[in-house]
Formats: C-alpha cells, sequence, structure tokens
C-alpha cells in the first residue's frame, strides 16, 4: 500500500511584508509538514507540485532552507519528485535553475520532457528524465511550467503517457496549473475537458499546484492549496489548504488534506463607522475591537478594514499613527489597517415653477457642505447663514480682526467655540 505526501506552492524565501521573521515561517511550515506528515508518516516517497520557491534568483539563505528539509528526507530515503511552476521556472532557453541544482545534488529529481518535449524514463547518470518508476509501485510523471499553451501541452504528453513502456499499475503525474471553477476572478483557468486526455492515457492521481486553497475532483484531481499563507486571504478559516496524505490501496485513492502544522495566525478584523462619529470616537472603537481580540492578536498576522461612510475629511483620521498604535497594542507581528471609506455628501434638490436665486443656491450649497461634516451637521442652517454674512464682509474689505471676531461669535452662538478660541 504505497502511501506519499503531495505538496506544492511552499515559496521558500516569501518576502511580501519585507519581514525577516515572516520569511522564515515558509520555511518552518514546509519543514514542519514534512516531519509530520511525511518523515513520521512513513511516506514512500514526497511530491512538490511547482513552486518550491518564491521566486527564480533567490539568496544563499532560502537555498539552504531547501536543502535543510530535503537533506532530511534524504536521510529517511524517501525520494522527491518535483517540477517547476510560475515563480520558480526556467525561461524558454536557460539551461539551469535551483530546482535543477537540487536536482544535480541528488535531493530531488526534477522530472520534466527533454528539450523537444518528450518524456523519456529517469537517466540516473544524467540526472534527467520525464518520469521514474518507483520501488513501492507508483509511476511518477513530470511536466513544466506551461501557462497559456497548457491545453496544448496536456494533449501532446497525454498522447507520450499512453505509449510509454509498461510499469507500475499506478501512475501519479504533477502539473502545475489551476482548475476552473475554483477561485474567482482567475484567468487561464483550465477546464476539467481540457485534463480528461491525462485520466484516458491512464494518470491516477494528477497532483495540481498553483492555486492557493484546497480542491478536488472526480477523485483524481487533488490541489492541496499553499503550504503556508501567501496573503491576509489565504488564512485557514477563510481560505483552507495543506497537504495531502495519500494512500494507494488496491487501486484506490484515500487522500487526506493535513493542516495542523506550524503556520502563523491571521486574524481579520472588520470596523463598520457611522457618519456622525468623529475622527477621536472612531480611533476609541478600533482600539476597544483590537483590545477585545487580545487573546488571538500576539505575535499573529491581524488586518483591521474600516469601513463605512465619514462626516468629516478622510485626512483629518491619521491612519497611519492609528496603525502603528493599534500594532504596539496588539503586538502582533504584522499590523494591516485598511481605511476603505466614503465620504459624506449632500446634494439638495431645487422644487417649484421657478428658478432659486443666487442667494438661494448658495445657502443650499454652504448647507449641504456644513451638513457633511459630523461637527457641524446640527447646526448648518445657522451657520450656512452666517457664511452669506461672512462672505460680505469679506467682499466690502471688512478689517481682518473684525471678520475673526465675527466667526468668533458665528460658533460661539452655536456652541462650538470653547475656551480655547477652537471648535477641535
Amino acid at each position: 500500500m504505497p502511501r506519499f505526501l503531495h505538496l506544492a506552492d511552499v515559496h521558500l524565501g516569501f518576502d511580501k511584508y519585507n519581514n525577516p521573521e515572516r520569511t522564515l515561517d515558509f520555511f518552518f511550515a514546509f519543514q514542519d509538514a514534512v516531519i509530520r506528515y511525511g518523515l513520521e508518516a512513513q511516506v514512500d516517497f514526497v511530491v512538490i507540485a511547482g513552486d518550491l520557491f518564491e521566486q527564480r534568483q533567490i539568496l544563499p539563505a532560502t537555498l539552504n532552507q531547501a536543502q535543510v528539509v530535503l537533506n532530511q528526507l534524504k536521510a529517511a530515503n524517501i525520494p522527491v519528485l518535483a517540477i517547476e511552476g510560475n515563480h520558480d521556472y526556467r525561461p524558454y532557453g536557460t539551461k539551469t535553475s535551483w530546482l535543477k541544482y537540487l536536482s544535480d545534488l541528488g535531493l530531488l529529481y526534477l522530472l520534466e520532457p527533454d528539450e523537444h518535449e518528450i518524456l523519456q524514463a529517469w537517466d540516473e547518470s544524467a540526472g534527467t528524465g520525464g518520469y521514474l518508476d518507483l520501488a513501492c509501485g507508483v509511476r511518477v510523471i513530470g511536466s513544466r511550467w506551461y501557462g497559456s499553451a497548457a491545453v496544448t501541452a496536456i494533449k501532446n504528453l497525454a498522447a507520450q503517457i499512453d505509449q510509454l513502456p509498461s510499469g507500475p499499475t499506478t501512475t501519479v503525474m504533477l502539473f502545475h496549473q489551476g482548475l476552473e471553477g475554483q477561485i474567482a476572478r482567475y484567468a487561464g483557468a483550465l477546464r476539467y475537458q481540457d485534463l480528461l486526455p491525462l485520466k484516458d492515457a491512464g494518470v491516477d492521481y494528477l497532483a495540481l499546484g498553483h492555486i492557493h486553497r484546497n480542491y478536488s475532483y472526480e477523485n483524481w484531481i487533488f490541489n492541496p492549496g499553499s503550504v503556508e499563507a501567501n496573503s491576509i486571504a489565504e488564512s485557514q478559516a477563510q481560505t483552507p489548504r495543506g497537504v495531502y496524505l495519500v494512500e494507494l490501496k488496491r487501486g484506490k485513492i484515500k487522500a487526506q488534506l493535513q493542516r495542523d502544522y506550524q503556520q502563523r495566525p491571521i486574524l481579520r478584523l472588520h470596523l463598520e463607522i457611522r457618519p456622525e462619529q468623529l475622527p477621536n470616537q472612531i480611533e476609541a472603537a478600533a482600539q476597544a475591537l483590537v483590545q477585545s481580540h487580545w487573546s488571538e492578536t500576539p505575535e499573529a498576522i491581524v488586518e483591521l478594514r474600516i469601513t463605512g461612510q465619514i462626516g468629516f475629511e478622510r485626512s483629518e483620521l491619521h491612519v497611519r499613527q492609528l496603525r502603528d498604535q493599534l500594532h504596539r497594542q496588539s503586538q502582533a507581528l504584522i499590523f494591516l489597517l485598511k481605511y476603505d471609506v466614503t465620504t459624506t455628501a449632500y446634494e439638495t434638490a431645487f422644487s417649484g415653477p421657478e428658478l432659486p436665486s443666487r442667494l438661494e443656491i448658495e445657502q443650499t450649497v454652504f448647507t449641504d457642505l456644513l451638513a457633511a461634516q459630523a461637527p457641524y451637521r446640527d447646526v448648518a442652517t445657522t451657520l450656512a447663514s452666517g457664511l452669506s454674512d461672512l462672505k460680505a464682509r469679506v467682499l466690502q474689505q471688512d478689517a481682518p480682526e473684525e471678520q475673526y471676531d465675527y466667526v468668533a461669535a458665528l460658533l460661539a452662538g452655536v456652541g462650538l467655540l470653547g475656551d480655547t478660541g477652537s471648535t477641535f
């Protein structure tokens, strides 16, 4: 009864947040998943269906991370079979890559067609090949990252698979491409019928990568998702993902998604605000919300999304300052603050058979502008009348001191002028 571990989208070297500790998360997740569901489960082999690395060009530390884990598997005599993905593939005409380097070291088998797109049996002396027959009774076939040419490539590969020399009764194939209908707004996904030629050619288990959430289809297509979250949207609560521990028993496939290994916790919070709230009230509400989740925030990746309608100018809420304060309060590894609000706007409609006068239009505009600001909403009509008076004083060139005194008296009359002479 062969058993194997199916991983994809490891993305070693991930550095989106420019945070060294976050970059290490991808190594720790990879290593822990391999230890728990590879070494301790005593699998016969491990497959990596693309994107072992985040980029084609990697740092020495990232290469070392891959070598550490692969050496653990090699020491346990567990072969690793891998293909390139869209993040770490070799551009056309390039002869080498870091995956090829690891293959040359004997740490994994990089399975891919030759330069003529022909599937050849693995040649140990050359260190190349498109498929490998394992002692456990499984044939593993590789591929490349084909992008938009995937449909044509599948037809070519299927025709070759059907003509390969006889071998093990079970065939596993690695392919880095997404299946249609699994995530929204994804162009270039394959239709199920595009993949059917592989099944007809004898592929029993199609090990996919590329899409970062788990899915399976018709009990022969399996995609585990990314090993660690590549974005805030890939939290386990929102996007189930992990690694597959697979058993092949008498022609039947038993693939179990495993998610219990070391991963960085992700917490997504949402604060809906109302137009009457002032900036300091919104700040207090955000602090209270974060505090209510205190047990979940330390060392996590936390996102707070503020939405709704505000009754003041967007710039009056100091977003960066609030984010930094919440970051300290939460003790999160990374704190993301998204300020997705709309400003309040009023536009009074004129009614009646006659056109309004210039003064009426002016009063309406002033009133609408003031009513859109939370501090002035309840006294907008009074202040609008005062602004018209102030305009007249400016036009008749009253002394600046007199204009200031008029504004102070106007604000004091509606209770907006404190002892400091400020409305704020």
